[in-house]
Order: structure tokens, then sequence, then C-alpha cells
């Protein structure tokens, strides 16, 4: 038996449409002929001569938000409360128990953009793959928007997940999902329209809402879950712990048995 490992993660990198202009995260390369002057002023007397090559190292200065790039959301990002009036935990407390588990692929790449996901449809996916939900089985939501991302559609792509699809996952156990999406929920562009002609405030978010009744989180703007099966493999997505943030970066990984 062998292992294999699919990266679900997309790089943080600059100058792609990964967010939204006020989001988008900055990234200052120093490169090694760059950093010479700074690896100097630790030693008096040191000079570029002096260091193999004439370089010194390779660095980064990241301007960004804990919401770039792939990233597990803690509850407290929907709500100050979760659990029906609970203190809503932050990234740094959720239980790591959460964040590795047995992972389960819904296929809604053929739903239309700004489509509302039912619990009906999950129900429906579930039982054309076979899979029975378990306690801290792992979620991911294959949407149109994974062949999107960087381009300049991608925040307008895939479907979403509402309040009552989300309350369908938690109440069986679930704690962990994700999308290849921007967001668990549907593009605001789409929400918007339907607030507009609605004027009911409770579509907004809803489906990040629904952590108010049942705390959980989601993985965003994943990547590769076109090369998952529906189920069969484990996902790994612990994230980066920011004390009381409500979102941690991640290296979300699929494991598979072969």
């Amino acid at each position: 038996m062998t292992r294999r490992y699919i990266d679900l993660s997309v790089p943080l990198e600059t100058g792609i449409a990964s967010d939204p202009p006020q989001m988008l995260p900055k990234i200052d390369y120093v490169d090694h002929a760059a950093s010479v002057d700074l690896i100097c002023a630790y030693f008096p007397g040191l000079t570029g001569d002096d260091l193999p090559g004439g370089e010194g190292w390779a660095v980064e200065k990241l301007e960004l938000s804990s919401h770039n790039g792939t990233h597990v959301d803690a509850p407290y990002h929907y709500h100050s409360t979760m659990d029906g009036g609970q203190r809503a935990i932050t990234i740094d407390e959720v239980p790591l128990e959460w964040c590795f588990g047995r992972g389960v692929r819904l296929d809604f790449r053929a739903l239309p953009d700004g489509h509302v996901v039912s619990a009906a449809e999950i129900e429906a996916e579930l039982a054309r793959i076979g899979h029975q939900l378990a306690p801290l089985d792992i979620v991911v939501v294959n949407t149109a928007a994974g062949g999107h991302y960087g381009r300049e559609d991608y925040l307008l792509k895939g479907c979403g997940m509402g309040r009552e699809a989300t309350n369908y996952l938690t109440a069986r156990g679930v704690r962990m999902v994700g999308t290849d999406a921007w967001s668990w929920d549907a593009p605001f562009a789409y929400t918007a329209q339907t607030y507009a002609r609605e004027r009911d405030a409770s579509i907004i978010w809803e489906g990040h809402r629904a952590g108010m009744e049942r705390g959980y989180c989601q993985i965003e703007k994943m990547a590769n879950l076109d090369l998952l099966p529906s189920s069969g493999f484990m996902v790994s997505a612990f994230p980066f712990k920011i004390k009381g943030g409500s979102a941690g970066f991640t290296r979300a990984v699929a494991i598979l048995e072969e």
C-alpha cells in the first residue's frame, strides 16, 4: 500500500484576483543581494565580500489578512457567540480533532453560480456517492469556482452553502467543512441582488451565521478538489495559531492510501 498526497491549498501570491481589491495581500520579496546590508548590520566589520557568493538571505515581508490564501475560519469569525449563546472560540482554540479526519467530497460544479445549496441537495449528493456522514467527517464542496481561482471572475463563481445546508452537516457532527470558492456562502454579488428584491437581511452570510447555532470551522479557497474521489481519503487542515484570531492560514492536504 502506498500513500499519496494531494495539495488542497493555493499559494499566497500577488497580482491575481484572489480577494476583493481592498483585501488583496502584498508581498515584498527581499532577495539575497538586497539583504546583504541587513545581515552585515548584525556583525560589525562584516562586508558583502565576506559572505558566500556575496549573498545574504532571502526573506519576505507580508501585508495581509488572516483570510488571505487557503485558510481556516474559526467560529469567532461568524459571530461573537456559538452553540446557542456560548462564547465563540477563536482560531487558537479550535480543537485539533476537528482538523484531521475522514474526507468527503460533494460535487456541486454543475450548480449555477450564486445558487444556495439546500439540505435536500446535500442529501441527494450523499446518496449518489453512497456515503453516510459520521461525526468529525471533513466535508469539502467542489464548486465551479475552483477552476477560476486567480481569474477576474473568481469572486463571482460557484454556488454557496446556505444556513439549512450548513445546519444539516453540523447536526450530524461535522465540525470542519471546506470550499474551493472565495466564501462558504454564495458570492456576495448574487446575495446582494436577492436582498435588493426581498430586503431580507437573514440571507446575508447565512451559511457562516449557522455557526451561531453550532460552532464549526470552514476552509476557504481550497484547490484541486476535482482531483479527489468522493470518499476514501483523509484531510489535514491544521490552522496557524493567531492569538484571539478569527482565522489561520493552512496547508490543507488530502491523504490517500492506495
